[in-house]
């Protein structure tokens, strides 16, 4: 989630081969609609959440680049991956005016878009760079990028976010940590199989959430679409034409939402598809997009399972690998103090590997994991799982979830182990305001 301000800490590069790896959604009467609002809030001046920490792939953000956002979007509260989003599509666009094609070309353009060339840190700059034949390496909103040949990020910056006594995330408590993968994960590129033709307008589709677990990240991702579209053809836009783009839902991994999406976006010739924003709907979809000769462009997902996927070097990501976000929780959680971590995942690609990530992590420097439990995402209830946990006897837990870790939490609170009684963290797919609005109204 990204954070309206904060304080920069110093940079530290995660060696991830190493064992000291650094920090990476009734109607009622009045009356009851009265307790409700009553009720929620007299839960959030408790606070039960304050404290809470997490970690998100997060740059600070120039206040120029947020107020563009709340120009196309006015009622953004937070800027979770809407960097990402806008620099996906900028990649997209230059690498298609590197190969001055929007066929299946393009794709072979893309990591090198990123790195070894000269800098350059905008579309129009870039683009202008690339028409007098020079090569670029562009640094986007989001970072320096530098992908690997497996379309990834070798680099990545964190944020580290903190839970007020209002049961809203403190800006003033974000801290910043750069983190870098292992420098055996920058593998040799993988080329593009397959034939499809341009029609010489860059169509780019999307499916980001705009229903399901991960809603709260739709409104930043689109606005960053949008934003980057605007840029670009502010500047003259991809092979002399205005970019079209078409906006879609992904819901969650637990419809066919984003299946028909993919479906419709298909059938209206897109050349490149943003999304989705779970990895875990990314992974239903991902096989479709790719035999289409279509690019899959992610701006928010970072299951591991992703890395080395049979994509015919067609699936690409702005935001890290969980092999990163895993060393860099770790380093967070082992910073505190605490010794005997309980992890408590989702039952997905996302949920399994940061947790396996995290684990190895936490306990190459010195921690020891008393308990891991994988839930059912589809499930309503947390008993089970909070009556374990607190039977191990943590002094911190590690909650991998989406919008249920509201549920995870109230549960953790009724039972004595909610973050006022231990350390609680979090991570990219639940550390938002979104959490605390669900937390408060009992959702």
């Amino acid at each position: 989630m990204q954070k309206k301000t904060g304080r920069r800490v110093a940079a530290l590069i995660v060696g991830l081969g190493l064992v000291a790896a650094s920090c990476g959604g009734d109607d009622s009467s009045t009356d009851t609609t009265a307790a409700s609002d009553t009720t929620a809030a007299a839960s959030t001046s408790n606070g039960e959440l304050a404290g809470m920490k997490g970690t998100t792939p997060l740059v600070e953000l120039s206040q120029e680049f947020k107020d563009r956002l709340l120009e196309v979007d006015p009622a953004l509260t937070d800027y979770s991956y809407a960097a990402e989003t806008y620099d996906s599509v900028t990649v997209i666009a230059l690498a298609v005016e590197k190969a001055q094609d929007d066929g299946i070309a393009y794709a072979n353009e893309i990591n090198g878009i990123t790195r070894d060339g000269e800098k350059c840190t905008d579309f129009a700059t870039c683009a202008a760079l690339i028409k007098e034949g020079k090569d670029v390496d562009y640094d986007g909103v989001s970072g320096p990028l530098e992908f690997s040949g497996n379309g990834e990020p070798l680099k990545a910056s964190y944020g580290v976010l903190q839970f007020g006594a209002d049961n809203r995330l403190d800006d003033s408590l974000t801290t910043y940590i750069e983190a870098a993968a292992p420098a055996d994960a920058d593998v040799a590129p993988i080329p593009a199989e397959g034939d499809r033709k341009g029609d010489g307008v860059l169509t780019i589709g999307s499916i980001l959430p705009q229903t399901g677990s991960l809603a709260f990240l739709g409104p930043p991702e689109f606005a960053g679409f949008d934003l980057a579209i605007k840029d670009i053809n502010a500047a003259g836009g991809v092979l002399g034409k205005d970019v079209v783009g078409i906006k879609g839902d992904s819901g969650d991994a637990t419809t066919d939402t984003a299946s028909k999406t993919v479906d419709a976006q298909l059938s209206q010739n897109v050349d490149a598809i943003i999304g989705a924003a779970s990895s875990g709907v990314s992974l239903t979809v991902i096989d479709k997009i790719t035999a289409a000769g279509v690019v899959q462009f992610s701006p928010a997902n970072t299951s591991k399972k992703l890395s080395d996927y049979a994509d015919k070097g067609l699936y690409f990501r702005s935001a890290p690998s969980d092999i990163v976000q895993g060393a860099v929780l770790a380093e967070v959680i082992k910073g505190d103090g605490a010794s005997n971590v309980a992890i408590i995942a989702r039952n997905d690609a996302y949920g399994t590997g940061l947790a396996e990530d995290l684990a190895k992590n936490l306990e190459a420097g010195g921690a020891k994991v008393v308990v891991t439990k994988i839930y059912d995402e589809k499930a309503t209830a947390f008993d089970a799982e909070v009556d374990e946990i607190k039977a191990a006897g943590p002094d911190a837990v590690a909650i991998i979830g989406f919008d249920e870790t509201s549920k995870i939490l109230a549960t953790m609170v009724e039972k004595g182990v909610g973050p006022k009684a231990i350390k609680v963290y979090g991570c990219d797919g639940n550390m938002g305001n979104a959490l605390g609005e669900n937390f408060d109204a009992g959702k």
